[in-house]
């Protein structure tokens, strides 16, 4: 339904594991398993989000898969929900650990950049540490943002300004599932919250 009405679809399944077992997932979400009876295709999805916790070597092998697909990896930041400070903001050495995951995407944008300057190597930054965005976009200046958190889990699209890149209004991708689907009117809601996240490129 989604790509019938002309959109793009990310697979939110924050998947991450060993080399071998993230190429399996790599399959799963963007591209195809061979067996022998052929290939079998995966979800076909635009994008998928991934858990980089396993390092470096784990999260090569899935943006390998998201390279020969043509699609995007989100890697997780720093979520959205209330337990992420305990671990997510603990100091490892001089700086807290999710500055520490944004180095891992940083050093991984630079293979999915594409033309307009953006990488498809992207970020899950939540929306309900708005404090995080500004410092979190000095460290990952070339990656769009996934933002969930807006809605109801308190996060306000007027906080994210410091999420956008300089003149890159596609620099961030907000997720609001419960304020547009419980909604009276969804379609307004979803319209209402586009229009108050465009008035922060101007």
């Amino acid at each position: 339904m989604a790509r019938r009405a002309g959109l793009l679809v990310v697979a939110d399944g924050k998947r991450g594991d060993v080399p071998v077992t993230a190429r399996a997932y790599g399959q799963a979400l963007v591209g195809e398993t061979e067996t022998p009876w052929g290939p079998v295709r995966g979800l076909d999805a635009n994008a998928f989000t991934a858990n980089p916790l396993l390092g470096e070597d784990a999260i090569e092998v899935l943006v390998a898969a998201a390279e020969a697909a043509g699609a995007g990896i989100f890697l997780l930041v720093r979520t959205s929900n209330p337990g992420a400070a305990r671990l997510q903001d603990a100091r490892l050495g001089d700086r807290p650990m999710h500055e520490e995951l944004a180095a891992l995407v940083a050093e991984s944008a630079p293979r999915l950049r594409g033309r307009s300057g953006l990488s498809g190597v992207g970020a899950v930054v939540g929306a309900t540490a708005p404090q995080h965005l500004g410092r979190l976009r000095e460290l990952m200046p070339d990656s769009i943002f996934l933002i969930p958190g807006v809605g109801a889990q308190g996060g306000r699209p007027e906080d994210l300004a410091p999420a956008l890149a300089p003149g890159r209004p596609a620099s961030i991708l907000v997720a609001a599932a419960r304020s547009i689907a419980e909604a009276d009117d969804p379609a307004a809601a979803a319209e209402d919250l586009r229009a108050s996240v465009w008035d922060l490129s101007d």
